[in-house]
């Protein structure tokens, strides 16, 4: 996500280094090489230009603090004016209070809006504890209504049945009828699609909203369609009373050119944002914390708030003192893989980690290539084929008994000989921690880090 979008700015900002301030025209190039990373990003031409005037009115002429690098100084602007372009504060779900809240989803055929649909109701259900609804008006693509019933089904929320031959607008208000009568605390409606905006489309989403009066219309838009992503949101947005933007596919686009137009195009918050394809890989959008990863600064309160929701606390208490003891074995080896893979794999965690725009690209691709998420699974296949005896003792593993774990596993003996050799490296890193005071010392240690809103990560990136 923004990688090359990143990589450009750093290279703007380290062209400023030694300037005691910044004039025109020692600004100048720096501008220029951001306006291109813009524009490469497919970000808004009004939107680029409006950004860039943003930081020439207050770089221009700011004398530079003793204790900043003057790379460190626009960094600090840039990141001000990102946090500004996305929208200052966050905004929240209009949840009701002891009543029924209805939301109604809309947006463009193939932008992710039924999957969304699924995510969303999975996040509300686990992490605000809702009782959820879900009802699909979607009477013209073909299974559409079925693809929503089986998402249902796999993320544990209930489904409204409809029928292709209902029309959109009664779909709607039955659904509406049975939340009420079923205690339901959030209802959300799926609209049909289009490949592209039409009148028709406008009138038939125009009536259901005014038949049930949502609480929240949310746009759905696939971000890896750049600056069209925002003209659609735009259109949307003058025909329906739009209250917030989930953006999709962002895991799929390095430029993000998307996420810097829609909000300043349409005045709307974005309110999520899609990182993946698993029914989890849904996040509140966070304008701080967005700006921080786009500039390379990671986002380790997002981190921190996953590792704590994912990780079982009294599971990692366990695994420290059978580390403690010498009896951390393989079996422990892949529940720390499942954990890992739980958290989206490598991929998943590389844009929250900070200094990551610091590594050469190369490296960045390979710890980045979801080749790496495959690797988990065959190492977890891989101990799966071991016997008990082996998972506890991986010293009694010899050639034999190899061959006949990659025979059991599909794989080769060099794929065994990586296992063993990467649980032993885990073991030292395990030793290690637990000498230092375990999981829970290692959470504090990374929220000291973490730098107060607004201000640089202790050192700077200079």
């Amino acid at each position: 996500m923004f990688e090359r979008l990143t990589e450009r700015l750093h290279r703007s900002f380290r062209n400023l280094i030694g300037q005691g301030s910044l004039t025109a025209e020692n600004m100048q190039g720096m501008l220029n090489e951001v306006k291109e990373a813009l524009i490469e990003a497919d970000v808004a031409l009004p939107v680029v230009q409006a950004f860039i005037e943003s930081i020439q009115a207050e770089a221009i002429g700011l004398e530079i603090a003793k204790h900043l690098s003057s790379g460190q100084e626009v960094l600090k602007i840039v990141s001000d004016k990102l946090v500004a372009l996305l929208g200052e504060q966050v905004e929240p779900l209009k949840l009701q209070t002891n009543a029924l809240t209805v939301v109604l989803m809309a947006g463009l055929q193939g932008s992710g809006k039924t999957t969304s649909v699924a995510k969303l109701s999975k996040w509300l259900k686990e992490r605000q504890h809702k009782k959820v609804l879900v009802a699909s008006t979607d009477i013209y693509r073909p299974a559409a209504i079925d693809q929503l019933k089986t998402l249902a089904q796999e993320v544990g929320v209930h489904f409204f049945p409809s029928d292709p031959s209902q029309k959109p607008i009664d779909i709607a208000k039955l659904a509406l009828s049975e939340a009420k009568k079923a205690h339901y605390d959030v209802l959300i409606i799926d609209t049909a699609g289009r490949l592209h905006i039409d009148k028709d489309m406008m009138d038939e989403i125009k009536h259901i909203h005014a038949a049930i009066e949502p609480h929240e219309t949310l746009f759905v838009v696939d971000g890896m369609t750049g600056q069209d992503a925002a003209k659609t949101a735009k259109a949307f947005g003058e025909a329906l009373l739009l209250t917030g933007i989930v953006i999709t596919k962002l895991d799929g686009d390095a430029r993000g050119g998307a996420i810097l137009s829609v909000k300043y195009l349409t005045q709307k918050p974005i309110k999520f944002i899609g990182t993946g394809e698993k029914s989890d890989a849904l996040e509140p959008f966070y304008p701080d914390r967005m700006a921080s990863r786009i500039l390379g600064m990671g986002d380790m309160l997002s981190l921190i708030e996953e590792l704590e929701r994912k990780i079982d606390k009294e599971q990692a208490d366990k695994l420290a003192k059978k580390v403690a003891k010498g009896t951390f074995d393989l079996e422990d080896f892949k529940t720390q893989l499942l954990q890992m893979q739980s958290m989206g794999g490598i991929a998943g965690l590389m844009d929250k980690l900070p200094g990551m725009s610091a590594l050469p690209q190369e490296v960045k691709l390979k710890a980045s290539d979801k080749s790496n998420d495959k690797a988990l699974i065959q190492m977890v296949s891989i101990i799966n084929s071991m016997t008990i005896k082996e998972r506890r003792r991986p010293q009694i593993i010899n050639g034999s008994r190899k061959r006949r774990i990659a025979m059991g596993s599909g794989t080769q003996i060099q794929d065994i000989n990586k296992v063993i050799k990467q649980f032993d490296q885990m073991l030292k890193m395990m030793e290690k921690m637990t000498k230092k005071g375990g999981m829970a010392k290692m959470m504090k240690t990374l929220q000291s880090k973490m730098p107060n809103k607004g201000n640089l990560p202790p050192g700077g990136l200079f």
